[in-house]
């Protein structure tokens, strides 16, 4: 399950304020306790309980954010707009535009419980080679229905622009580099080049999540063969399915892997688990796509998350940020992106 903390002392809250907010919105206000989800790096999220109600509220992080990012506008209106046709989002309650109430936009949802498979696997684990198979078949198989809802029909057209989607990625990505880097790459140039010259042609437009792995699911805490929640919709939008399929593979660690990108590393790495072939097999198998061009989507994948934690090292460089998580990410995103360069050497 989701465990929670006493909420960080630079990243509190007015909690009469909240709770005045929830009544005035026809929720449950009085008597509001919150506590914090530690192990989100971007939106913060705290839980928050009024006798037997709970409910999940997500904010920016604190300090400025790039342009268009962490717009949680956008994110309640997608959660609102997709939960009806892809119910593992969760349904959205209320959003708050309005920055006097506790600093920053904000929207509260519905909580879903469950398991979170992460680095490590929970105390008295069933570890096994069928159970890991099936929780692979079940995240995948939710991954195709995501990418099969009708986003025009659920009203997300308005959510992304799908033509052009990956050449505005690649150079929205190298853009946000350049505005946090703190030390000279050699790699850099040379993968920017081979991700600009490379581009692929996209399939038909799909819904994304842009974020999609193991730990961004909760499994049944009684039967983990069944996910009751996706979460974290900051990113999704509509776009490359194939995006999707290699930003799942970059965090589908092997063993090995965690030297290779700085302490990267996941439940997956353990042999129990199928390797990164089967799950590029599973996925082409049940969504009927060719991924013969997938090395390019990795390294971009790669890219994409080395940009994600150099801008969480910045934040915590220039003290936007006191979480000492944050420190060791600059390490990260270099390792991230010499291995974005050895898959881009490859493909």
């Amino acid at each position: 399950m989701l465990d929670t903390i006493a909420v960080r002392a630079d990243e509190q809250f007015s909690t009469a304020a909240v709770g005045a907010f929830l009544r005035q919105a026809g929720l449950p206000g009085d008597g509001l306790e919150v506590q914090q989800f530690p192990a989100g790096q971007s939106n913060l999220t705290y839980l928050l309980r009024a006798g037997d109600w709970e409910a999940v509220l997500r904010r920016p992080p604190l300090g400025p954010v790039a342009p268009r990012a962490h717009d949680m506008g956008r994110e309640y209106r997608i959660l609102e707009r997709l939960h009806p046709s892809f119910p593992l989002a969760p349904r959205p309650y209320v959003l708050c535009e309005d920055t006097q109430v506790i600093g920053a936009p904000f929207y509260v949802m519905e909580r879903r419980h469950g398991l979170v498979l992460d680095a490590e696997f929970p105390p008295g684990w069933p570890a096994s080679v069928e159970l890991h198979r099936a929780i692979t078949e079940t995240l995948i198989a939710r991954l195709v229905e995501l990418h099969q809802v009708d986003w025009q029909a659920a009203g997300l057209g308005d959510i992304g622009h799908p033509d052009g989607y990956m050449q505005r990625q690649v150079s929205g990505w190298l853009d946000r580099f350049s505005r946090v880097r703190t030390v000279e790459l050699p790699e850099l140039e040379p993968l920017a080049e081979w991700l600009t010259s490379k581009l692929p042609v996209s399939p038909p437009p799909t819904m994304i999540h842009n974020d999609y792995k193991l730990n961004n699911v909760l499994l049944d805490t009684a039967d983990p063969r069944r996910m009751t929640a996706v979460l974290d919709w900051e990113m999704a939008t509509v776009g490359d399915p194939l995006s999707d399929v290699a930003s799942l593979l970059v965090y589908w660690t092997a063993r090995g892997d965690e030297d290779l990108l700085g302490g990267l590393t996941s439940v997956t790495s353990d042999p129990t688990f199928p390797a990164r072939r089967d799950v590029i097999e599973l996925y082409a198998r049940l969504s009927g796509r060719d991924l013969s061009g997938l090395d390019w989507y990795s390294a971009f994948a790669y890219f994409k998350l080395a940009v994600i934690c150099q801008q969480i090292f910045y934040r915590w460089k220039v003290g936007q940020t006191r979480d000492t998580r944050f420190a060791a990410h600059e390490a990260v995103a270099c390792n991230l992106v010499r291995q974005a360069a050895r898959v881009a050497g490859s493909g």
